[in-house]
């Protein structure tokens, strides 16, 4: 799916969940959600090319494996997070989505925290 289709895809959305929010609130927010998973589902596609050109890079520097399956870790969760505060801000709970918002946060910190260690390990022997 092309940036234009998804484009439209969420206008369309956008709009018909506008018409419904007046009539049904709650189709309004299913309407969203949907065109949400939906838009989500075809980002999926994308992922493998993404994984190609992490390899790809892992091939020209020397960099453990370990570490660009971090990398893409991260930016998934960062991806998630931020999917599941938009449709709870946009349902009218913003305080659930900053709690998880945090969530996500953490999680970045919880999975680079091996590569800070190995940082700093670094940093030390060059310190020497």
């Amino acid at each position: 799916m092309t940036i234009i289709q998804t484009a439209v895809l969420g206008i369309t959305a956008v709009a018909l969940a506008v018409q419904l929010k007046g009539i049904r609130p709650e189709y309004s927010l299913y309407m969203i959600l949907a065109s949400g998973i939906l838009i989500g589902y075809f980002g999926l596609s994308r992922l493998e090319l993404i994984m190609e050109t992490v390899s790809s890079m892992g091939k020209y520097i020397t960099v453990k494996n370990v570490y660009l399956a971090m990398l893409v870790k991260m930016v998934g969760i960062t991806y998630i997070a931020e999917f599941a505060a938009g449709i709870c801000k946009d349902a009218g709970y913003s305080a659930l989505g900053g709690q998880v918002e945090m969530f996500g946060k953490l999680s970045i910190l919880a999975v680079s925290a091996p590569i800070l260690t190995a940082l700093f390990e670094t940093l030390q022997v060059f310190m020497r």
